[in-house]
């Protein structure tokens, strides 16, 4: 077991493979990572139309969470849908409890693409909490519009980002589509823009940019470095073919520093 790297996806179980759990894992690999799962739902879905969600007993989950970190070592976390921001404060709190030093992307998933809400926005005290405990969150911007529908899209963004970071995914912008941005030390925004004048759709794309970020992480590779990486790494994966499920393309260790260079 010396020889792997570790990381750790929080999420639901699509049975088509495209978003959750099985991206998440396709997406570790393709990073030359060993990923590890805990499942947060059961849903019942395919690429185009999402039925039902099955949510996984909270006390189940932290007894997934805690024998995977008896046996393994783990630093790099991903979460994806979770019922309520109650029972993600509650994984949260666990996983610190686990590792101080642990490093955690939170991709704050609300609506899945087909329009099933998976919870309300909760208080504002709660939230805080929420973002002081993740090291990025990566929400897109018809979720960060969501989050605190009193604010602006900018008041909402400066607020959240002098809490923690924020991976801010464009596909959904109307001015400049495809443009990310990046904001991190409170101060600090950058533009990412894509790479390619074309992507085709793809079921599961935020699952694939998120757990490639964390992905980036988990290599010790800098925030804003892992940030271009993840952006490169998911128009690859949106321009695998032109249906709505993708092909991840390995990468390994090597490949992804190169990158960086």
């Amino acid at each position: 077991m010396n020889d792997k790297t570790y990381i750790l996806t929080i999420a639901g179980h699509d049975p088509s493979g495209g978003a959750g759990l099985t991206s998440d894992i396709k997406t570790f690999e393709s990073h030359g990572l060993y990923g590890l799962s805990v499942c947060t739902a059961m849903t019942i879905q395919n690429d185009i139309d999402f039925k039902q969600c099955i949510w996984t007993k909270a006390d189940v989950i932290i007894a997934q969470i805690e024998i995977l970190f008896k046996r393994f070592k783990i630093h790099t976390v991903k979460i994806g849908i979770v019922e309520s921001w109650e029972v993600l404060h509650y994984i949260l709190n666990k996983l610190h409890e686990l590792n101080s030093d642990i490093k955690i992307v939170l991709d704050p998933i609300i609506k899945a693409s087909a329009g099933f809400d998976f919870h309300e926005t909760e208080s504002q005290n709660l939230l805080d909490k929420i973002w002081e405990k993740c090291f990025i969150v990566t929400p897109n911007y018809d979720e960060i519009q969501s989050l605190y529908p009193q604010l602006s899209i900018e008041n909402t963004i400066e607020y959240i980002s002098s809490l923690t970071n924020i991976y801010l995914k464009g596909g959904h912008r109307t001015d400049k589509k495809g443009w990310d941005a990046l904001y991190h030390s409170a101060i600090v925004m950058v533009n990412i823009p894509p790479n390619t004048n074309k992507v085709y759709e793809k079921h599961g794309s935020g699952c694939v940019l998120s757990a490639s970020l964390a992905s980036n992480f988990a290599l010790s590779i800098e925030l804003e470095d892992a940030a271009k990486n993840a952006k490169q790494y998911t128009e690859q994966f949106l321009n695998s073919n032109d249906s709505l499920l993708g092909k991840h393309k390995y990468n390994t260790v090597e490949q992804t520093q190169i990158i960086n260079n």
